[in-house]
């Protein structure tokens, strides 16, 4: 009786523990990479979460935490390696600069963490990937790679495309939530996107809203909108219900 109880114990345990999720080392070209995967079943649909320029922090692991509720098994990717998670301006713009200037390595970084998601038991062939800012720029990118998503989601994310890549192959449908008081990322860079992607027959849907500046939805930030974020997230779960079975 008292080792069925001790089993029964555990496994309760190890239930909370993987419900909580946990971080996961992995590596791309040999160098280690700490993601966060949480997972309310095995096989649930996947959303795979692309950090700000700050790099995978509470943020990311709170956003990651009210999907998980919501039913879906979630792998916050990491684009800037173990223990990289930059507070100073300078460093947050070189470690995006490096991957803005190497393309291929920050597609490699977003395939290698689709992998390890897979890995986990997340269904990666039932999956849409969404990003903050950088993490939305870094989105697109994906998107752009052809990568076999069902969706893909930039919330106030960099909208522009590299000279040399289109849209042509993409395979899942783009959501952009967007403020027009952005003066990072401008109305003319929303009005590009959604002409290009008119022009490859990408199935779209590109939502402003009014008085909401960069970093809207980043709680506690200057910037923070309370509206824009609430409007922005029911419009992001109802794009997941309805893409992902």
């Amino acid at each position: 009786m008292k080792t069925i109880f001790l089993l029964l114990l555990m496994v309760m345990m190890a239930a909370t523990a993987f419900a909580e999720g946990a971080f996961v080392t992995y590596e791309v070209d040999g160098q280690p990479y700490e993601g966060y995967y949480i997972s309310p079943t095995d096989k649930a649909p996947l959303v795979l979460l692309v950090h700000d320029w700050d790099g995978l922090t509470d943020y990311e692991v709170k956003r990651s935490k009210m999907l998980a509720k919501m039913g879906y098994a979630v792998f916050a990717v990491d684009l800037f390696g173990a223990g990289v998670r930059p507070t100073k301006m300078e460093d947050r713009r070189q470690h995006t600069g490096e991957l803005y200037q190497d393309r291929e390595k920050m597609r490699r970084l977003l395939f290698r963490a689709l992998q390890t998601a897979h890995s986990k038991g997340a269904d990666a062939g039932n999956a849409v990937a969404m990003g903050y800012c950088f993490g939305g720029a870094a989105v697109l990118e994906l998107a752009r790679a052809g990568a076999d998503l069902k969706g893909f989601v930039s919330f106030h994310g960099g909208l522009g495309t590299p000279e040399g890549q289109d849209y042509s192959g993409t395979k899942g449908r783009v959501l952009v939530l967007h403020g027009t008081a952005d003066t990072i990322v401008t109305m003319a860079d929303f009005a590009d996107l959604a002409q290009e992607l008119e022009r490859h027959g990408v199935a779209h849907e590109m939502i402003t809203y009014g008085g909401a500046p960069h970093a809207f939805t980043v709680f506690g930030e200057d910037a923070y909108r309370e509206d824009a974020d609430r409007k922005s997230w029911e419009r992001f779960s109802d794009f997941l219900g309805t893409t992902l079975r």
